[in-house]
């Protein structure tokens, strides 16, 4: 149901590819980040489940629901948890790739505990998305390609348009579709709303338990406040015990954490492992990001005038806004992004791998006064895991500063975020 006002995603080939390949695919992401826009501009007919005429005839005529031209977007199908089994069965029976679209923004929540009878392997892919990168607004001019760079090619110098301030209004307006029809002055107010939804009803829907707001909303401050950190569930409740008063166990800081990745607001960033022989005793705790870091900016409270007078807080959002980016662009490579932290407490920001081992190390800065810093760790690490694994494709600062994508005399490059693309 191509729609002329579509805007490009990233995800766009590889939901083409798989839809190609596979009876039905599954996109899943956190609300208002395109996915039904993605699955809709791809689909030939929709449901949309979460219409609650929609969803009782979901529940009780499945197989009514899954008819229609293909591919068909069954449009959070979380809602009625039966078409996943129904619709596998139908791919099945039937044989062919590019039947279904199925998008949700939660795990589902199956009744009485009950999980559906398939996982539906070799009849589903499964996609994650996510706000929109730099790339996708048109914010970043994408002279810079991670694939090329996998392929150990360079680039000729380019200038960017990225500043400290504009990375700071990056930070607070995130990557929502919705910003496109609003000025940026209103688009500031996607993410705080989009937070107290969190707060106050979709943390509840994912298991029907109605949990104290108050509560939730400081664990999420505790949350924000440690993003791009291995925060780890002892810390955060004391974060909140100490700093705001509230009283709460370890075992509900777990539980609000892991309802908050099914709803796919929380993201972790795994630990990298060189090679299964290595040396090197690897710290494995994941970073916690927020799936924007609107919404990390949005739980503190934490504007553009607010943040510029926090640099420290300001570069470990930066670093989310890195992540989130630097994820989209490596999922179109099949790719993931890690981060490396040793017992020699030897740290990358971000290690980028390919599925046939190619990797690149990057540290992520805010400002240029890190750099030599910064490429002196990059150069420590190459040096250290020598021998142990194949040698870096790059290594990069990935900054909002210095005016220009170039390569320094060390090796290292410098890339702001608004130069980067797939």
């Amino acid at each position: 149901m191509k729609n002329k006002n579509y805007r490009a995603r990233v995800v766009d080939t590889k939901l083409e590819a798989l839809l190609r390949v596979f009876g039905g695919v599954l996109i899943v992401g956190p609300k208002w980040c395109g996915k039904s826009w993605t699955a809709s501009n791809q689909a030939d007919s929709e449901v949309f489940i979460d219409v609650e005429e929609n969803k009782t005839r979901a529940l009780l005529m499945p197989d009514a629901v899954l008819d229609g031209p293909a591919p068909r977007l069954i449009d959070e199908w979380q809602d009625a948890p039966v078409l996943w089994d129904t619709a596998r069965r139908r791919i099945d029976r039937e044989h062919r790739p590019g039947m279904f679209i199925f998008t949700g923004s939660a795990v589902p929540d199956f009744p009485g505990g009950e999980k559906p009878s398939h996982t539906g392997t070799g009849r589903f892919a499964k996609m994650r998305m996510r706000p929109m990168s730099l790339y996708e607004e048109k914010i970043s001019n994408g002279k810079v390609s991670l694939s090329a760079l996998f392929d150990g090619k360079s680039f000729q110098p380019c200038a960017s348009e990225m500043n400290f301030s504009k990375a700071l209004h990056l930070i607070c307006k995130g990557g929502w579709p919705a910003s496109f029809w609003i000025t940026e002055e209103n688009a500031s107010m996607i993410a705080p709303q989009y937070l107290n939804m969190v707060i106050n009803e979709d943390i509840n829907r994912v298991d029907d338990t109605k949990r104290d707001s108050a509560l939730v909303r400081l664990f999420m401050r505790s949350l924000a406040r440690n993003s791009a950190t291995p925060v780890k569930a002892t810390s955060l409740k004391a974060d909140v015990a100490e700093r705001e008063g509230g009283d709460i166990s370890e075992q509900t800081v777990r539980s609000y954490y892991e309802s908050l990745k099914k709803i796919f607001v929380i993201e972790e960033q795994e630990a990298w492992t060189p090679s299964l022989r290595s040396r090197s005793r690897i710290r494995s705790t994941p970073k916690r990001h927020f799936a924007d870091p609107s919404l990390a900016a949005a739980a503190l409270g934490a504007t553009p005038d607010i943040l510029v007078n926090d640099i420290k807080t300001a570069g470990f959002l930066f670093e989310t806004l890195c992540f989130r980016d630097l994820s989209v662009y490596m999922d179109a490579l099949d790719g993931n992004v890690f981060h490396y932290h040793d017992k020699d407490e030897l740290e990358a920001d971000a290690v980028l791998q390919l599925p046939d081992g190619r990797w690149g190390a990057a540290e992520i800065k805010l400002g240029t006064f890190e750099f030599d810093y910064a490429a002196g760790n990059l150069l420590r690490l190459e040096k250290k895991l020598a021998g142990e694994t194949a040698p870096p494709s790059f290594l990069a600062i990935i900054t909002a500063s210095g005016g220009m994508a170039w390569h320094r005399e060390d090796g290292v490059f410098v890339i702001p975020i608004d130069c980067l693309a797939p």
